[in-house]
């Protein structure tokens, strides 16, 4: 990518010089008149302004332009052609989301799932340069999105997961063996799994902890993250009276999920509230910092010259009206 640049940049403080002339110029012809005496008017055109009238201010106003290029070509412009050192981060990460009913608990606001969404977007936006998928799982498993570098995708798609996608339930083992498949053929330099639950296996094919072994096996380290307050909370009930709130048990299998975290390298979080959460995605963030340098490359080519022809130029066309069209009678 090009940018343009200056070897001698404080030189441009010159061009603070044509003020003051622009200043002397207007001051100097503010008066100037020229007048003549004559017996009678009859025979001069009352329509006596000529072009020369609206033009006379044109030679000055070439000249500055000319100065101005010759003060730039002096700061020596340079298009430079650059490789910068960056580090990226080389981290392919798969969120696993429990999209289940009870994610409608209400001890979050404005509930498990959609707090859980707000947060991970955030987290998404803030690792740009990852390749980043997403994995839902209720009483089954899909991926709503394969690994992107392109965030606006994820993002739309996660905002568009809700619950009741797909049948209801909780198979952890199976959400997470999904999200394994999705990375097991990667080849970045750290693979990452956060499995985000709030609840205990009761279906699917797969059990957790097989599926942790499977991820181990492919050398992908998984963050587990246990989503419910202490004790109960509300939840949100369908009746013939409406929408009522009852208090139900909060039932986290934080052993299993404790083990799928320490087998493969990664940490178990428990997320009471919303700051909680907050709290977890961003220590994750800290943990999850792997560095690829890359190396510096720059080229500089001088630009002066296309300056000074053009305000040479410039400095001819002057000449050549001041001595022809726009001649002045001393």
């Amino acid at each position: 990518m090009k940018e343009l640049t200056f070897a001698n940049p404080n030189l441009l403080y010159l061009l603070i010089l044509i003020i003051p002339i622009i200043i002397w110029y207007i001051l100097k012809n503010r008066d100037l008149n020229a007048s003549i005496q004559i017996s009678t008017l009859k025979g001069i055109s009352s329509n006596y302004l000529t072009y020369k009238y609206f033009l006379r201010h044109l030679l000055f106003a070439i000249r500055i332009m000319a100065l101005t290029l010759f003060l730039i070509a002096l700061a020596r412009p340079q298009s430079t052609l650059n490789w910068k050192n960056v580090s990226t981060e080389g981290i392919d990460i798969v969120l696993a989301l429990d999209i289940s009913g009870s994610m409608l608990a209400m001890d979050f606001k404005p509930d498990r799932l959609e707090a859980s969404k707000d947060l991970a977007i955030q987290f998404i936006s803030g690792r740009q340069t990852d390749r980043i998928g997403l994995v839902v799982f209720s009483g089954e498993s899909f991926t709503q999105c394969p690994l992107t570098t392109d965030h606006k995708v994820v993002i739309n798609l996660f905002r568009d997961v809700k619950s009741g996608m797909i049948e209801d339930g909780t198979a952890i083992g199976l959400g997470l063996a999904n999200a394994v498949n999705r990375l097991k053929d990667s080849n970045a330099k750290s693979k990452v799994i956060i499995l985000l639950t709030d609840g205990v296996n009761n279906r699917g094919s797969v059990a957790p902890l097989t599926a942790a072994e499977l991820a181990q096996t492919f050398g992908i380290r998984v963050y587990t993250i246990g989503v419910g307050s202490m004790g109960t909370a509300p939840y949100p009930f369908n009746t013939v009276y409406g929408v009522q709130v009852q208090n139900i048990p909060v039932e986290i299998d934080e052993d299993v999920l404790t083990q799928i975290a320490e087998k493969t390298g990664g940490k178990y979080f428990r997320a009471t509230n919303n700051e909680k959460l907050k709290m977890i995605y961003n220590e994750i963030d800290q943990l999850e910092k792997t560095k690829i340098d890359i190396r510096e490359f720059t080229q500089k080519t001088e630009e002066y010259l296309k300056y000074v022809l053009f305000g040479l130029l410039l400095l001819a066309m002057e000449l050549i009206l001041r001595y022809t069209v726009l001649r002045q009678i001393p």
